[in-house]
């Protein structure tokens, strides 16, 4: 991947919406200019977990802004990423295609555990080095990331569905503060955060941190307020709650270093922390300059560095799942070459289509490990809902896609996943064919063969003879010109001695 001097990173966050521009320097990032709104888009959740108009108008007004930030870099250096809201919005897909119109850029839907991944990236490169076990601790507008890891390698990850906005909407709807709502929400957090404690409470670390705009809000208060020398302390959270429930609304708060946009969250924040204190035996916690944007940063950087995520996840995915390496080189060293020879018909719908490809052809038979009968189904179910550090949820989709499309019936696969787009159609085609050439298992020859694209129209060239000598072979090309016709795709076979 092509490298650039200057990157950026937008989290697209339930309370906050905020863009990171950085220099690139080596292995550093240095940040040039940033942008913050407080859009509150988890607000715009009504009861069924539908995004109001409101909510995605206000939404729309800030990428449109953020676009003009980043006018002028390439696709590539640009990494956007959406968290709790766009995860459980029932209505994201529709409202996705037009917050990327709205930007100019793909938004990536990450999953809970990948936004806890990054979270921890971009916090440990904002510290100094240590050999100590750190807990990180996220508290977002509407979920809260843990990570136990040392130095750069995050060790265990959880994402909590609880966040300063749901809590806040949920617990102190009008703004009152009293000591039931208050107790309420603390037990609400502390009965989520025990399903963790066994893997995240003291003992399984030596430093605490926080990052984001709660934690750093609520330090901010206690040092300015004089509850605290520095950082978040126990006896801190203590006072600050009497005086919580002291103004009993959040409107009449009259705290030094509380910022008027953490007003109406600031209660549902404060449950929350106050709670992961008393749950974890926390008895200080420091803040963290880096989060969420800083890691998306470092992992975009990794990419350029050949130091992809995803690359290893797909290894490790490979070794988890007993894959046969030289079946699965076999099948992407074929699907590579064909692809080759179609590539120049591909609109342009999928960025890296070789990559996702290739990442398929390694995948493919994931599932064997599960059961044969049926294979592809289980991988690609595996690929859907497993946790694949670094890939977007969007990415997790097209492999299974891609994966549980690679054989079998395609009139029965539309029925269960849409293919939406003809470079989709294009990466199946392919795939099949390899998988379907490669079926010996075996290093024997392949013949020469040509593969033409043309609309919804392919057809594959093949050595007349080797055909002839191969008649499994021939029987399951004819059988693939009668699947693909089903779902509306011309595919023809054509013999050649001169190939």
């Amino acid at each position: 991947m092509r490298e650039y001097s200057t990157i950026a990173a937008i989290d697209l966050g339930s309370n906050s919406f905020r863009l990171q521009v950085a220099r690139v320097v080596g292995d550093q990032v240095y940040p040039l200019d940033s942008l913050k709104e407080p859009v509150r888009l988890g607000a715009g959740l009504t009861p069924e977990k539908f995004l109001d108009e409101e909510a995605q108008q206000r939404a729309l007004a800030c990428l449109k802004l953020f676009s003009e930030r980043l006018r002028g870099l390439p696709r590539e250096a640009v990494r956007v990423v959406g968290t709790n809201t766009f995860r459980v919005a029932k209505n994201a897909a529709p409202f996705l295609e037009a917050a990327q119109a709205a930007l100019g850029f793909p938004i990536e839907i990450i999953a809970g555990r990948e936004e806890a991944r990054l979270i921890y990236i971009g916090v440990a490169h904002g510290l100094p080095p240590s050999e100590n076990k750190r807990l990180v601790v996220d508290i977002g507008g509407g979920s809260t990331e843990f990570i136990v890891g040392s130095g750069y390698q995050p060790e265990r990850m959880e994402s909590l569905y609880m966040g300063c906005v749901s809590f806040s909407r949920r617990f102190f709807p009008d703004g009152k503060i009293t000591r039931d709502n208050l107790q309420l929400a603390e037990l609400a957090a502390c009965s989520e955060i025990q399903t963790i404690t066994a893997d995240f409470s003291a003992g399984h670390w030596q430093q605490a941190i926080g990052s984001s705009g709660t934690a750093r809000a609520l330090a901010e208060i206690l040092e300015q307020n004089g509850l605290s020398q520095s950082g978040l302390t126990r006896d801190g959270l203590n006072s600050l709650r009497e005086l919580l429930l002291k103004s009993g609304d959040v409107k009449l708060l009259q705290l030094a270093g509380l910022p008027s946009d953490r007003v109406p969250v600031l209660a549902g924040g404060f449950a929350i922390m106050n709670s992961i204190f008393s749950e974890l035996g926390i008895d200080h916690m420091e803040v963290a300059s880096g989060a969420l944007r800083e890691g998306v940063l470092y992992d975009l950087l990794g990419r350029f560095h050949h130091r992809d995520m995803r690359e290893s996840t797909v290894r490790e995915f490979m070794r988890r799942y007993h894959v046969d390496p030289t079946q699965a080189g076999r099948v992407q060293e074929l699907s590579d070459a064909l692809f080759d020879q179609v590539a120049n018909k591909l609109t342009g719908y999928i960025d890296a289509p070789r990559q996702y490809l290739a990442w398929a052809a390694r995948l493919h038979e994931t599932g064997i490990s599960i059961a044969h009968t049926g294979y592809h189904r289980h991988s690609a179910y595996i690929l859907a809902n497993a946790d694949m550090p670094g890939f977007s949820t969007r990415e997790q989709g097209l492999l299974s896609l891609l994966v549980r499309a690679h054989r079998g019936s395609l009139k029965k696969l539309l029925e269960q996943m849409p293919v939406r787009n003809s470079d989709e159609w294009m990466l199946i085609l392919v795939l099949r064919l390899a998988v379907l050439l490669c079926r010996s298992r075996s290093d024997a020859e392949l013949p020469a063969m040509k593969l033409k694209a043309g609309g919804s129209s392919f057809s594959l060239t093949i050595d007349r003879n080797w055909l002839e000598h191969n008649t499994l072979t021939r029987s399951l090309l004819e059988n693939e010109i009668k699947d693909l016709k089903s779902v509306g795709i011309a595919f023809t076979i054509k013999t050649d001695k001169a190939l």
